[in-house]
């Protein structure tokens, strides 16, 4: 609003789109309304140096406790204070100086030191030629709307905040869950937290004997990656003289972690030059060391690292406090998993067989475990001679991927051998395995392809019969490939559609061709169902080149049809008919 006045002290006329008369508003009348009207007000003069008040009302002196003489010739800014936000100040200058009404909500404070929050409006007066003569500001304390707003701000910002640590903690619980490698579940740990929380920092695991087993240095700042990697690669004199590490790893469950600035001085006597150049490249100001502590021992230690030595909030603390807990527990449910999975994996192999010569024949076999780390299954092989010079060859899967499923496979396994060894043909025995298995519940339920091999004059008669197993395959001369049909029967362990006997079925295989046995894991998985699977190995199959070994024909099938993210165990046995 602007307004034509008298060149007075104080203003006779206000003009506007409704004013008073005139001869109502008289000089006199002015004074007396604005003096005691409700609002504070000031009246200053641009005109003077520095702007000064020349007329305050009386609520302006109840509001900041200022007597009118103690105020009149000075800037307003008296008022302002070291919390006074200086963006707000310049907004308000910067308006005035080009001639515009303002208003802006300050931080003052009154004569007796008390802060108060001051709604400022500023009306530029003019006289007839356009020339401002005079300001008149209008003060309203607002403190309790601002309080509220600030506890409304500050109530969002901890929802914030608390929802982006809920946050933090869960994808840290995906990501570590999804690296079950136990050097990429650390690496990923401090890829994800540091940045996140800090300038640059580390996780460093230690072994039950303390030795420091794996470090992983991350920055926040793209810039400093190499460095951050060589200081991780490179040598760890950094890491294993320092005496807040060393307390850290000694810490128990109940450690309250804390920021502290980094003891710089000391550096050059526990650090390598090369070591301190780029600890002293990536910033030093405060660390907040952070046990990583799991069911019974600290396993290692979370280091966040800030250039400034109050680089770190209250939040930042017990983020990483929650996170120091939860992750160390991760951490050593991904080392059981690993050791679960070895003592699998041991006892898996150690109960297959290893292949020598099988009566004179071009034989390869190749198992490979899934890759759910943690887990292995109950797939086999077997391949041997019998008293009477035939052969014997048999993949079998038993259900379930644990301890149970590889120990029922070598429970399994032998008793099909000793069925085999002591003359049982290929459906006899299997189906004393299947009694066997149900009557002395070694496993819920195993699939097994049985084949008896004997030589001819003219290539190989094959003899086999089937528990629930995908056909075997076999490739001609040529590439053609067909499968093995019939002699099927239900799975081991479930109750035989028609009870008798276990089918047979034999055919004659000529010199070249190719006989192929595999469990389920080569050719099924959630994006192909078996019958598409079988395919893909029948083509792969044809591919092969028709002088190849056993061994370069194993090769090519599991190179075409697994990849690193197979979902189940593959059992593949090759055999060539000379």
């Amino acid at each position: 609003m602007t307004a034509t006045v008298t060149p007075d002290d104080a203003p006779r006329a206000v003009d506007g789109e409704n004013p008073l008369p005139r001869e109502v508003l008289t000089e006199p009348l002015a004074r007396a309304v604005l003096e005691a009207g409700p609002l504070a007000m000031t009246v200053s003069d641009p005109r003077l140096p520095d702007d000064p008040l020349v007329w305050v009302n009386t609520a302006f002196t109840s509001l900041t406790g200022y007597t009118a003489d103690e105020v009149r010739g000075r800037n307003c800014r008296f008022l302002q204070c070291d919390e006074t936000d200086p963006e707000a100040v310049h907004r308000l200058r910067t308006a005035l100086t080009r001639g515009d009404d303002v208003q802006e909500v300050l931080l003052n404070v009154r004569k007796d030191g008390s802060p108060f929050w001051n709604q400022l409006a500023i009306t530029q007066l003019r006289d007839a030629d356009g020339q401002v003569t005079h300001r008149v500001g209008v003060q309203v304390d607002v403190t309790a709307e601002a309080d509220g707003e600030a506890a409304r701000t500050l109530e969002l910002s901890l929802m914030h905040r608390t929802a982006d640590r809920l946050e933090l903690l869960a994808r840290m619980g995906e990501e570590l869950s999804r690296h079950l490698e136990y050097g990429d579940a650390v690496d990923a740990l401090a890829d994800l937290v540091v940045p996140r929380l800090a300038m640059w920092g580390f996780v460093a695991m230690a072994s039950e004997t303390g030795h420091m087993e794996r470090v992983h240095v991350v920055t926040a700042d793209p810039a400093h990656a190499a460095v951050a990697h060589a200081l991780g690669t490179q040598g760890t004199t950094w890491l294993t003289q320092s005496p807040r590490v060393a307390q850290t790893l000694a810490a128990g469950a109940n450690h309250v972690p804390m920021p502290m600035p980094v003891d710089v001085a000391s550096l050059p006597g526990r650090t390598t030059p090369t070591e301190l150049r780029m600890l002293e490249s990536l910033g030093l100001g405060s660390a907040l060391l952070v046990p990583l502590t799991g069911r019974d021992r600290v396993l290692g230690v979370l280091c966040l690292v800030h250039r400034e030595q109050d680089g770190f909030d209250r939040e930042v603390v017990v983020t990483a406090a929650h996170l120091g807990r939860r992750a160390g527990v991760l951490l050593e449910n991904v080392r059981l998993y690993l050791a679960e999975r070895d003592a699998a994996l041991t006892l898996q192999h150690s109960l297959l067989p290893v292949l020598g010569d099988v009566g004179g024949l071009d034989v390869a076999a190749s198992y490979l475990p899934s890759g759910r780390r943690a887990q292995v299954g109950g797939d086999w092989f077997d391949a041997f001679v019998l008293p009477d010079g035939a052969v014997s060859l048999a993949v079998g899967d038993v259900v379930g991927h644990d301890l149970r499923a590889a120990a029922s496979m070598g429970q399994l396994r032998s008793l099909l051998r000793a069925s085999v060894w002591r003359g049982d043909r290929p459906g006899e025995a299997l189906e004393r395995l299947d009694g066997l298995v149900r009557a002395l519940d070694v496993a819920d339920v195993a699939t097994c392809v049985l084949v008896r091999w004997e030589r001819t004059t003219t290539g190989a008669h094959l003899t086999w019969a089937s528990a629930g197993h995908p056909p075997i395959l076999v490739r001609l001369p040529g590439g053609e490939v067909h499968g093995l049909d019939g002699a099927r029967s239900t799975p081991v362990g479930l109750p035989p559609v028609r009870p008798g006997t276990v089918p047979e079925a034999s055919a004659d295989v000529p010199p070249g061709a190719f006989v192929v046995l595999y469990s389920d894991g080569l050719v099924e998985r959630r994006d192909r169902g078996l019958r598409e699977g079988i395919a893909a190995l029948s083509a792969a199959l044809t591919a092969v080149p028709d002088d190849a070994t056993a061994t370069q024909v194993c090769d090519a099938l599991t190179s075409a049809l697994v990849d690193e993210h197979q979902e189940d165990d593959v059992c593949l046995l090759v055999v060539r008919v000379d």
